[in-house]
């Protein structure tokens, strides 16, 4: 009741539709053992990846059927062409749930495979029932032989009364004594509306008046012996119908066991959509189960107050929480209305949770562990029917706590020593505390005592927590930060909301120093921790955007390095194109040389083409080494722009020789090349320089 876990059943409650579910979630229950709590947290995860995916599961039918099922097993008893379309449902849909897990699904949803894997489908109940019922759940006319007969006589019988009846309807309107509704049936009987007055005047039985009494209802001397013989028919009709009923109860009583189970399945399903659909509501997730005492949160959340903030557009604060075995016991110090309560209650909550087997509104990578005892404190806990004091009874409860707490325990107290002389109470809080430390039990403990946060920061197994508070708004932060105690502000609170200094200064003399300037030294250093917090994520963001454009500037990098390849690429792919076609003419000129060899007559002709052949060849073998030459010049000098003048170097276009302009007369120049002067057409001559990495 102190989680208000019973509020969460509820809204597991409310996402059930059988009779079955909405059972099982009223009377969840906390479970120990590993293996039943992840069992039931992986079939609610994978059902919610079904949802979360819109995929569709086969389990569309409400069927509250226990009722039925049991009177299949009720020697005698025989269930109405309805039920039978109810079981009929029932089967059909265990039918829809075996197809749904093929192989693949088997695979990808073992949990839920879990369900179904020690049951089969029984095709038998369906084809039994379809023999018998129709669609409407009425009774065939081929159910038996008996029945058809009976039928088909009453067919004919009521042919036959309808063709009488029309023919007697017909006589009295014109005789004007049959009023405007004509015929009408009662107690089974086919009778004439007559005007009241007339009533004497026909031969019949009367049934009755209208209740104006200006109608009779008369049956027709002439239809007697017709509708006595329906009616008996239909009696026959009605006792054959309801022996074929009792036949098919008694046929399908066999299954009556397995129908239990096929009806458990689909409450099972229920069951576990509706954690899946509460799931999804409070963005539930599956952390990592381990089975000892360990908590580790990570971005948890209150569920209802997750829920309560959605509702009104509010962010919900999360909290990380971890208790282990170097730091068992959470003591969370602070202001009041600054969240220590909310975050003792959202551990203490979902731990409960978990161990029922529902999802939790926490990051996957929480680890949380599998507790024997769950000791929960919170609240005034005054006992008017033991005439105990609000500290009596909460002491009371600690003597439980420090008896019964062992390593598998998670223990929950608020406000820890209140109700008594703070000095006295703070002194038995330290006590209880260092008892459970004692007992290797983990647990939060909230609490204004100063002593309690200077005994949780020397004491091994103990840890300080504060909720964080915005000194300068006066407004709480809901933000836990672990590793140090927070102050209650009460002086600064006061001075905020503008109460008389003089007022303050008089409390703060009453208070002892040592206690005050604690207390101060904890509300400046939470402050201070808050800035570095602040410059913190301010450095962080700043990081971020020089990694951001670190990457930015690799990614240019990379992408010019890229650039340059692809145009080598081209460059070298060009080349190569150039030598194929290259070789592939020198080809072709060759084979036309031996094909004119051949076909020449004289030994003239021959010698002639030998020639062209040898000088082809020359020209293939000169380019080769004109290449090489070239290759060598430009790795070893560069071309420049602009005219030639005297004493600079050129390069000769056509036999690549390098040399130093000495004289240039009109559109001649004479180049020195080693000693040799050479006069050449400006045309054929290149300006070149000496490349600086040139050795």
């Amino acid at each position: 009741m102190q989680l208000e876990f019973e509020k969460i059943q509820s809204l597991l409650t409310e996402h059930c539709k059988t009779e079955f579910a909405k059972s099982k979630a009223e009377s969840l229950r906390v479970h120990t053992k590993k293996e039943y709590i992840e069992l039931a947290l992986q079939q609610s995860n994978e059902y919610k990846l079904l949802v979360d995916g819109g995929q569709y599961f086969p389990n569309d039918h409400i069927l509250n059927l226990s009722k039925e099922i049991k009177l299949l097993g009720i020697p005698g008893a025989v269930l109405m062409g309805d039920q039978f379309m109810q079981v009929r449902n029932l089967a059909e849909s265990l039918q829809s749930i075996f197809r749904w897990f093929d192989t693949d699904r088997r695979t990808a949803y073992p949990a839920l495979t879990k369900v179904v894997s020690d049951t089969y489908y029984e095709k038998a109940i369906i084809h039994t029932i379809d023999e018998v019922l129709d669609e409407n759940g009425t009774v065939k006319d081929n159910a038996s032989d008996e029945l058809s007969r009976i039928r088909l006589n009453l067919y004919k019988r009521r042919n036959e009364l309808r063709r009488l009846f029309d023919r007697i309807v017909q006589k009295l309107t014109k005789a004007g004594y049959v009023a405007d509704i004509e015929e009408a049936f009662l107690n089974g009987r086919r009778v004439v509306a007559l005007f009241a007055e007339h009533k004497r005047q026909i031969k019949g039985i009367l049934h009755g008046e209208s209740d104006t009494r200006k109608t009779a209802f008369v049956e027709p001397e002439e239809t007697i012996e017709l509708n006595n013989e329906i009616f008996a028919l239909e009696n026959e009709e009605s006792r054959e119908v309801y022996r074929i009923l009792r036949e098919l109860t008694q046929g399908i009583s066999v299954y009556a066991p397995l129908l239990m189970v096929y009806h458990d399945i689909l409450g099972e399903f229920d069951f576990i959509r509706a954690k899946a659909k509460l799931a999804v509501d409070i963005n539930g997730n599956y952390p990592q189960l381990t089975d000892k005492a360990h908590v580790h949160l990570v971005r948890a959340c209150h569920p209802l107050l997750f829920l309560y903030n959605k509702r009104n557009n509010k962010t919900t604060i999360p909290v990380d929480v971890t208790l282990d075995e170097k730091n068992r016991i959470l003591v969370i110090s602070g202001p009041n209305a600054g969240g220590k309560t909310v975050t003792l209650k959202t551990v203490g909550l979902l731990q409960l949770m978990l161990q029922s087997g529902l999802l939790v509104p926490v990051h996957p990578h929480s680890e949380m562990g599998i507790f024997r005892q769950l000791m929960i404190h919170i609240g005034d806990t005054q006992s008017l029917e033991f005439e105990l004091s609000t500290y009596s009874s909460h002491l009371k409860n600690m003597k439980y706590f420090m008896e019964n707490a062992n390593g598998k325990t998670l223990f929950f107290i608020d406000e820890l020593g209140s109700g008594s002389d703070p000095n006295l109470g703070g002194a038995f809080a330290e006590v209880i505390l260092e008892e459970l430390v004692k007992k290797h039990a983990m647990g939060i403990v909230t609490t204004h005592y100063l002593n309690l946060k200077v005994m949780a920061n020397k004491t091994p197994g103990i840890i300080n927590g504060a909720m964080a508070f915005d000194e300068k708004n006066l407004l709480p932060m809901y933000k836990l930060i672990i590793g140090k105690p927070g102050s209650s502000y009460t002086f600064s609170i006061a001075e905020r909301i503008g109460l008389d200094p003089l007022l303050v200064g008089r409390a703060k003399k009453l208070v002892d120093d040592n206690h005050f300037r604690l207390d101060k030294l904890l509300n400046r250093t939470e402050q201070d921790l808050q800035n570095i917090e602040k410059e913190k994520k301010e450095l962080q963001q700043l990081v971020n955007e020089n990694k951001r454009l670190k990457k930015e500037m690799e990614g240019l990098i990379n992408k010019e390095r890229h650039h340059q390849q692809v145009e080598l690429l081209k460059q070298q792919n060009k080349i190569s194109e150039e030598r194929i076609a290259y070789l592939k003419e020198m080809e072709r000129k060759l084979k036309q040389m031996i094909f004119d060899w051949r076909k020449a007559e004289n030994q003239e002709d021959k010698k002639e083409l030998i020639k062209q052949m040898q000088a082809l060849l020359f020209r293939q073998n000169q380019k080769q080494v004109n290449d090489k030459v070239r290759k060598k010049l430009d790795s070893k000098y560069e071309e420049l722009p602009g005219e030639i003048t005297v004493g600079q170097k050129v390069l000769m276009k056509k036999n690549h020789q390098v040399g130093e302009v000495t004289e240039i007369k009109g559109k001649k120049a004479v180049v020195r090349v080693g000693l040799m002067p050479i006069t050449i057409d400006l045309e054929n001559l290149v300006a070149v320089t000496e490349k600086e990495n040139t050795t």
